[in-house]
């Protein structure tokens, strides 16, 4: 009887304490994103123990005894919230509130952030729940892993390597034909005339606020796509306001052990000079001087940036960023070999047994940012960016010339001088029409100005008296003067409808129809000055360091040379006139995707269509007069499924056409030499027809770490690559090899956090590796390409690889995060480790192997210390192995290594002051 009484007094008191009780809920959500939510904020009921943390879609619900409170919302890097509620009895009161950004930053050495997007865990939280597969790096990430541009940034990423030496990435093995380039989302133009893509080592990491890489392809990117598509996303600030000062220092071990770093004379250390073609070019010698001068090789930087918003009404809020740079670099390829014109057997009309390069190069970066949130719903932003990069270089090769040096006493030397100026201008806009509608559009206009002022070649013979110059062919002394201005208006719009709302007020389905533009001007003119020296002046013993003896003024007066282009040296039959041609390309698009969830399948279907022209004029030494026109209307439907086996894991799968077109440079029948080799462009080059699939399953185990496994596959019709056709001079030129060709393979990545000591002082150390094996295979058909082609081809093999296709790519980092002095100080030190397996560079004809880059590995490290709440340091070592870098042809008969050297290594100090 009294255990019954204490169970029915038991209850009646817990119910009577019940009814006593209340609850709190609603969603937090970022003020200066256009209401976006934020997951895992922190909802506090002041002077109590009672908290709780919104989930992924920014909810939260506490329950508290009756009574009044003051509710605190918090979220780093945003304002704290205090709100007077009242918790009543029995009752469910909602409390919405939104955040805006604060002052507070997230601090690393080199990247300042104010917003979560910029962080590992909520890029992490954006690719779980988005509907398109993709992949994402942010400015926290780059920090830990010493990256400072953007192309080594996205090599960090599964299944992307870079070029050596050189900007251009691969994305599964497919190069930068097959690859695209946005800044938010609008297209940017290349830098250089063979290429279609920008150099992303040009992209200073101080803009950008995170990369969004997509491998798989979605209706509302452009339809000229096969690997992926690299999307910068600039920086767009919201804090209340801050301004930072960066300098550093950095050498390479292989440029400090230069007996002498010497370089032509004539250049500015900024990097704006601008060269042009002289005055009266072919009846005087006023060219530059070819004097050199000493540099000593330690490198500089320096930066400021700043930012500040304002609240505008009771609504708007007006955000300012700014940033600007320089930096230099100083850079040597050393203990190095090189052969060119290799044959079936292993004999080269090159073999250079020492060749070495020595490299200064600038990049100055400018960026102002302005956003104006006009209210919650409506946002307008403008970005412009001007970046004017340089390059300096000295060519040295030294061994057999065949006919110029046939006792290995040659010597090839090129002086090298490139200027690219890059303005990019962005409006970009973001509105929300009610709860069921929200349009984006954007406007850019981009200009890129690039020059090639007076490359200079000579080529020498060493005899027992001294060197002489070689005069067996015109061009084997130059001087040559290149221009390339390219103008891109693109527009982007797209219009977003939800439908069918559920019970809980939730939309399961959505229209996006939108509609993308880009309209490309491109002009390019090239003229090649050549010196060859006059009969009785040919064995003259010459000075390689002082040549200004022999090439001037009073020389040439006196008929010791002559000066002439390919047009001979007659101003009356316009010799003068430069080798050109110009492109004029139009894309318009529209596309249509239907998005719809299915409890817990949610798919995506869309149709784009395309309309494409593309058209090529040239005046050239090799074509004359010529044009060719390439039109195409495309229809490319798509789609993506993403299944949600729990809250923790994903199943997704994309399946797509696309197409790839070739270039203007490469239509265009225009020959560019190089020292190692020559190209020639090829009019009756055409687009490849792409199909894509991918089936991903990835998994969230906690808020900072993943693991994903992903299948893909391409069938390329059509396939373009870059082949050495029969030619005297073994020119490469770019052919549709074969009917088809296909890739396949798989991808790893695995992020874990192995500790972590969440305490005043805390520690972790985390880890992450991921890693992609790729098979690839085309068909090669000698007779396409001599039936489809005014060029003649004989493959050495029947099929081969893509070129730039790795077997196994492989990213590795070890990170150790450590605080001190009650969180105001810290160090993080990170190890990072790359890898590439051979890949083919070019495809071998005539019994010619194919050309293949072996495989090496890169090991950096990184440390970057907080040193007070406003100093930071930063220490990197970069290529610490510092592996030989090799190029062989695979002949029948055995290898034959055809380049090889080393880079050194990179060590960079830093330092920044945040006011």
């Amino acid at each position: 009887m009294k255990l019954k009484l204490f169970i029915l007094t038991l209850f009646i008191s817990t119910l009577s304490f019940a009814q006593t009780k209340g609850t709190l809920t609603g969603t937090i959500s970022d003020k200066d994103s256009n209401n976006e939510t934020l997951p895992f904020a922190n909802v506090l009921l002041k002077g109590t123990l009672i908290n709780a943390t919104t989930d992924i879609d920014g909810k939260y619900s506490v329950n508290a005894p009756a009574g009044n409170y003051i509710l605190q919302f918090s979220f780093i890097g945003y304002e704290s919230v205090e709100i007077p509620v009242i918790v009543k009895a029995g009752a469910t009161t909602t409390y919405n509130q939104a955040l805006g950004s604060s002052s507070y930053k997230l601090e690393d050495v080199v990247i300042t952030t104010n917003t979560n997007r910029q962080k590992e865990t909520a890029l992490l939280l954006d690719q779980k729940n988005a509907v398109e597969i993709k992949q994402s790096i942010g400015t926290q990430e780059l920090a830990r892993k010493g990256v400072s541009d953007v192309a080594t940034a996205v090599t960090k990423t599964t299944g992307i390597t870079k070029q050596e030496g050189s900007g251009n990435i691969f994305v599964r093995g497919l190069g930068d034909r097959y690859n695209s380039t946005t800044m938010n989302g609008l297209p940017i133009p290349s830098n250089d005339p063979e290429k279609k893509n920008l150099n992303l080592e040009i992209f200073s990491t101080d803009i950008v606020e995170y990369i969004s890489i997509d491998k798989v392809y979605n209706g509302k990117i452009y339809g000229d796509f096969a690997g992926g598509n690299v999307d910068i996303v600039s920086k767009d600030y919201k804090g209340d306001g801050f301004l930072k000062i960066d300098v550093g220092s950095k050498v390479n071990t292989n440029a400090l052990s230069e007996d002498s770093f010497r370089l032509q004379t004539g250049t500015s250390n900024f990097g704006f000079t601008k060269k042009d073609i002289p005055a009266n070019a072919l009846t005087q010698y006023n060219y530059g001087s070819l004097q050199m001068k000493e540099y000593t090789p330690i490198a500089s930087s320096f930066g400021i940036s700043g930012g500040k918003s304002f609240n505008v009404g009771s609504q708007g809020r007006l955000s300012l960023f700014a940033t600007a740079s320089f930096g230099n670099d100083f850079s040597s390829k050393n203990n190095g070999t090189a052969k060119a014109s290799v044959n079936g057997n292993g004999i080269a009309n090159k073999n250079f047994e020492r060749f070495s390069e020595l490299k200064y190069d600038t990049n100055t970066t400018a960026m102002a940012n302005i956003g104006y949130k006009i209210n919650s719903n409506n946002k307008v932003s403008f970005n412009s960016l001007y970046i004017n990069t340089s390059t300096q270089s000295k060519e040295e090769y030294y061994g057999y010339i065949v006919d110029i040096a046939n006792d290995g006493n040659g010597l090839i030397r090129r002086f090298n001088y490139e200027k690219n100026s890059l303005w990019i201008n962005q409006i970009l806009g973001d509105h929300k029409v009610g709860d069921r509608s929200k349009l984006n559009w954007g406007i850019s206009y981009n200009i890129i100005d690039g020059s090639m002022p007076d490359r200079v070649q000579n080529i020498f013979r060493n005899e027992p008296s001294g060197y002489q110059l070689s005069s067996i062919s015109a061009p084997d002394n130059h001087r040559y003067f290149q221009k390339l201005k390219e103008d891109e208006l693109a527009a982007n719009a797209s219009y977003d409808y939800k439908f069918n709302k559920d019970e809980a007020g939730d939309f399961k389905g959505k229209f996006t129809f939108g509609y993308n533009g880009r309209v490309k001007s491109r002009g390019f003119q090239a003229t090649q000055f050549n010196l060859k020296a006059n009969n009785g002046f040919t064995n003259t013993v010459v000075d390689p360091n002082n040549l200004d003896l022999f090439y001037n003024q009073n020389n040439f007066d006196n008929g010791f040379f002559n000066i002439a282009t390919f047009r001979g040296n007659s101003q009356v039959f316009n010799a003068l006139d430069p080798q050109t041609y110009s492109g004029d390309q139009t894309v318009h698009g529209a596309f249509l995707n239907t998005e719809y969830k299915f409890d817990k399948l949610t798919a995506i279907v869309g149709l784009r269509g395309e309309q494409i022209s593309q058209k090529v004029d040239w005046y050239t030494q090799l074509g004359g007069i010529g044009n060719d026109r390439l039109e195409k209307t495309a229809f490319l439907p798509s789609v993506i499924m993403k299944y949600e086996l729990n809250d923790k894991q994903n199943l997704r799968l994309g399946a797509s056409k696309t197409y790839t077109l070739p270039q203007f440079k490469e239509r265009a029948l225009f020959v560019y030499e190089e020292v190692l080799q020559v190209k020639v462009g090829n009019p009756f080059l055409y687009e490849s027809d792409d199909y894509n699939l991918d089936i991903k399953w990835e998994m969230f185990p906690k808020s900072d770490e993943l693991i994903s496994v992903t299948a893909f596959g391409k069938y390329i019709l059509n396939p373009m690559n870059e082949v050495t056709i029969s030619s005297s001079s073994n020119d490469i030129s770019f052919i549709n090899t074969g009917d088809y060709g296909y890739v396949a393979g798989g991808e790893i990545e695995y992020r874990k956090q192995l500790f972590n000591i969440d305490s005043e002082n805390a520690k972790k150390l985390s880890a992450g590796i991921n890693a992609s094996y790729l098979y690839s295979n085309q068909e090669l058909n000698t007779e396409k390409v001599n039936s489809e082609t005014n060029y003649q081809v004989d493959f050495t093999n029947k099929t081969s690889k893509f070129t730039g296709a790795s077997d196994l790519l492989l990213n590795a980092d070890l990170t150790f995060f450590n605080e001190w002095n009650k969180a105001n100080s810290n160090l993080t030190t990170t190890l990072t480790y790359s890898y590439f397996s051979d890949r083919v560079n070019a495809i071998g004809t005539n019994g010619k192997g194919d050309l293949v880059d072996k495989a090496f590995g890169s090991l950096d490290f990184i440390a970057k210390s907080k040193l007070t709440e406003k100093l930071g340091l930063g220490l990197v070592v970069k290529n610490i192995l510092n592996p030989s870098i090799n190029r062989v042809q695979e002949n029948a008969t055995g290898d034959v290594n055809v380049l090889s050297y080393k880079k050194g290594m990179n060590l960079s100090l830093s330092l920044n002051y945040q006011f």
